[in-house]
């Protein structure tokens, strides 16, 4: 039996979500949660096989999620069900430790292939994913400067974007005041950006923006 938990803060996609598993007699529903600070508390008290991760959740994202889980829950499975195109995040949640990647109007038996293929320790990306990556490997693409940011500097960008200060920051992610200036200076840096305000720029030409 796989234990499935679903962390999205709508209820009615967790509803959606549950619906399309509910056939499979293999797979259970171990928790379901709105929030990453639930998610994460579910999983030290419940655990589960494979974790269904939206991206845009109240106060902790699906990024700090996912680097969470990574961190704390060896053997945990995330599958990034997004509302978001592959174009925007899927190459970077991947590279940064997401099993796999699906948009949330995937057809349900993709959904079902996806879980199974990750639970067995594979990764699962979706045609259009597995289109993008061709194009990166044949040279046909040019990588986005922010698909290439390692998870924390990813936490810390997404949080400048929506206009958190570096000292708030620092107190949510645990970080010294230093640490997060540090990542602040390579975000400008590796995005080619002089300001805060040209990040957020930044993210909302990209349509990165999770909240």
């Amino acid at each position: 039996m796989l234990r499935i938990a679903i962390v999205d803060d709508h209820q009615i996609v967790r509803a959606g979500f549950r619906e399309m598993l509910a056939e499979e007699l293999d797979l259970e529903i171990a928790f379901e949660a709105a929030s990453g600070e639930d998610a994460l508390d579910a999983l030290r008290e419940t655990g589960c096989d494979v974790v269904l991760l939206d991206l845009a959740l109240p106060g902790q994202s699906g990024v700090d999620v996912l680097r969470a889980i990574r961190q704390r829950f060896e053997g945990v499975r995330v599958l990034v069900l997004s509302g978001f195109p592959e174009e925007r995040y899927a190459m970077a949640m991947i590279r940064n430790g997401a099993d796999g990647y699906l948009c949330k109007d995937c057809e349900r038996d993709e959904l079902i292939r996806a879980i199974r293929t990750v639970a067995e320790g594979r990764r699962y990306v979706s045609a259009r994913t597995a289109e993008l990556l061709a194009e990166e490997l044949a040279g046909g693409s040019t990588a986005l400067p922010h698909e290439s940011l390692s998870d924390r500097e990813l936490q810390v960008f997404l949080r400048l974007a929506v206009g958190e200060s570096v000292s708030d920051i620092a107190d949510s992610l645990a970080l010294s005041v230093k640490t997060v200036s540090t990542y602040r200076s390579r975000l400008l840096e590796k995005l080619e950006v002089a300001s805060n305000a040209e990040l957020a720029a930044y993210a909302i030409r990209h349509g990165l923006l999770v909240e």
